[in-house]
């Protein structure tokens, strides 16, 4: 994980001879003429376009809106023991829904491209202020909180919006040496599983799952006095606060004030009418426990209930009264607000998502709704259960 950028193979070397070759007339016009600078170039050169679409050159001028600036969360604090400036993402916190709700996609977008060309400005002022090439940064996931709600579908599938955003944007990439998640739920995996297609595979080999002990760990890589007291450090912010929120934005809920939209433009898969005194039910089969469940539905013209049971016999309709129920059914204004919602599967086993119209005697429901099954990435799990276990071995030792 610990690896530092390198000129790398001969062939590599080859190309970038080749490339200053070339560009020898403009190279004193450079703002660097190091080997790193030019291979950032080279690196770089597919997300022009993107420089241009987001305006690089003049991107400290533009004003985000107020919501992204107070509830985004993330910030550069402090630097690693190799002089690397230091990122943190608080994600516990984050209200996808609300910023989806809030926020237009270029900005988001734009917001973390920005937060990039900053982070690599930071790289260049240390290299100025230490003597030596800088082009680093080091990446602390706080997944502390981590829950269903970051696995809202419309946020998940935004692509300026996912959590990891930053790790994947073309211009920060390469400059990314270590990235460590701490805090991390037993949700991580599937979390993961979602996001993981979005990196590269240099990416993907950055990325370390911490234990316990991840305070100590980050004390290795970065003094004690560069850590905020938050993460285990004894930094603080000039008036004390030990969170340093005047570098870390810790974002939160967002109040409706801000919303400019209410609900998402939603195509789904499958469409139903549950007849008057009738239920209409779905069946996914879960191997292993871990996976999620996740839907989507809205009705038409009514309300419709809804909940999700565990088949007790396979093989045949079971009666809900028969049936384990594992997500309470309730009635839900869904021709109002389409519904979304998440349950994360203990046991395996066979699982109902029951539309309920018993209750009403004289009308038929149009349900149109999507269902899927997120399953966890069997890396990022192992590594999390080796984790408990060691974690387990430590405290049956101290007993």
């Amino acid at each position: 994980l610990y690896h530092k950028h390198s000129i790398g193979s001969f062939a590599q070397q080859e190309v970038l001879s080749y490339f200053r070759e070339n560009i020898k007339d403009v190279l004193p016009s450079l703002p660097y003429q190091d080997d790193c600078y030019l291979l950032r170039w080279l690196r770089g050169e597919n997300g022009d376009r993107g420089r241009k679409v987001m305006d690089a050159d003049n991107i400290e001028n533009w004003k985000a809106p107020e919501v992204i600036e107070k509830y985004l969360s993330g910030g550069q604090c402090g630097y690693d023991r190799d002089g690397c400036p230091v990122w943190y993402e608080v994600i516990g916190p984050l209200d996808p829904k609300g910023l989806f709700f809030s926020a237009s996609k270029q900005d988001l977008i734009k917001y973390k491209f920005r937060d990039c060309q900053r982070l690599l400005q930071e790289c260049d002022k240390q290299s100025q202020k230490l003597g030596k090439k800088v082009e680093m940064v080091m990446m602390i996931f706080d997944c502390e909180g981590l829950s269903l709600k970051h696995l809202w579908k419309p946020a998940i599938e935004h692509p300026g919006f996912i959590f990891l955003s930053v790790l994947h944007s073309p211009i920060c990439t390469d400059q990314t040496y270590g990235t460590e998640v701490y805090g991390a739920p037993k949700l991580f995996p599937v979390a993961y599983n979602l996001i993981k297609h979005f990196l590269s595979e240099d990416t993907r080999k950055k990325i370390v799952v911490l234990g316990a002990n991840w305070k100590e760990v980050l004390q290795k890589y970065i003094d004690h006095e560069e850590i905020p007291v938050e993460f285990g450090g004894t930094r603080t912010d000039p008036d004390g606060n030990p969170k340093c929120e005047s570098k870390i934005n810790y974002g939160g809920d967002i109040p409706k004030k801000y919303y400019v939209r209410n609900q998402v433009t939603q195509k789904y898969e499958h469409s139903v009418v549950v007849n008057r005194g009738s239920s209409h039910q779905v069946e996914y089969e879960i191997l292993f426990p871990g996976c999620v469940l996740r839907w989507q539905f809205m009705s038409d013209g009514s309300d419709v209930g809804f909940g999700v049971y565990l088949k007790t016999k396979i093989g045949e309709r079971q009666r809900a009264g028969d049936m384990t129920e594992v997500h309470p059914t309730q009635r839900y204004n869904a021709h109002m607000v389409p519904e979304d919602g998440s349950l994360t599967c203990s046991t395996p086993g066979v699982y109902v998502l029951r539309f309920d119209n018993t209750y009403s005697y004289l009308h038929a429901k149009k349900v149109s709704y999507t269902v899927e099954v997120l399953l966890p990435d069997k890396k990022s799990e192992e590594q999390i259960e080796q984790l408990g276990e060691k974690i387990n071995e430590v405290a049956l030792n101290n007993a």
